[in-house]
């Protein structure tokens, strides 16, 4: 019986590559639009304007204090109820800039707050406006910080992809449940899932590991 559902695994495999794609898919996108999002308002979290840091860091708290899958459902059949209505691919990738973005903006903010206080006055007094200190001074520096558990949120971020087969989207976690209803061998099933998923995210780990060693030295 054991070998019947290996073959049956076999033969459905493809559907399972395009599987990963859509995760890849998913993954790449969120990971730039977080990236943006992430350093814009990690930027304005660390900034001077009291009002805004309060704002940002509302939001920040509630992205961060409440299950992903909440977030989803709030965009994918709240949302609609107050007339915007989105598939279940935009919205996915909606949730998952919302969430991975709150998620950066803390990891920038905390690596631009550990610069020194006296590198913000040198930048100032050399004539440089705020852009410019940020650009070509703070950030740089910041960044020694920053990059580590940057990589270390991406590789979370890929993993959170399979929170999205809730709604529908076909990646890799809900092509796992629809295999399995074909093949009743759970652990068989979602051992090639897990393995897929390692795929993608432990070049991400060794990326991670690496950087840790290179910002140490």
């Amino acid at each position: 019986m054991m070998g019947f559902y290996f073959e049956r695994l076999i033969e459905i495999f493809p559907f399972f590559l395009k599987g990963l794609w859509m995760t890849s898919k998913i993954a790449f996108i969120s990971l730039i639009t977080c990236t943006l999002l992430g350093f814009i308002l990690g930027i304005f979290r660390s900034g001077n304007n009291k009002i805004l840091r309060w704002i940002i860091g509302i939001y920040v708290s509630f992205v961060r204090g409440t299950p992903f899958v909440v977030q989803i459902f709030i965009i994918f059949f709240i949302l609609p109820e107050w007339g915007l209505q989105l598939d279940a691919f935009p919205a996915a990738l909606l949730a998952m800039a919302i969430m991975g973005s709150a998620f950066i903006c803390e990891i920038v903010a905390g690596g631009i707050n550990s610069i020194h206080k006296g590198q913000w006055e040198a930048a100032a007094s050399s004539g440089l406006t705020l852009i410019q200190q940020l650009r070509l001074v703070i950030v740089p520096q910041a960044m020694r910080v920053i990059v580590p558990p940057l990589v270390g949120q991406y590789v979370l971020l890929i993993k959170d992809t399979s929170v999205v087969s809730v709604i529908g989207v076909m990646e890799l976690t809900r092509v796992g449940w629809v295999t399995v209803v074909r093949i009743p061998e759970g652990l068989m099933v979602f051992s090639l899932v897990g393995a897929l998923y390692f795929s993608i995210s432990y070049p991400l780990i060794l990326l991670s590991n690496y950087l840790e060693r290179k910002m140490a030295i």
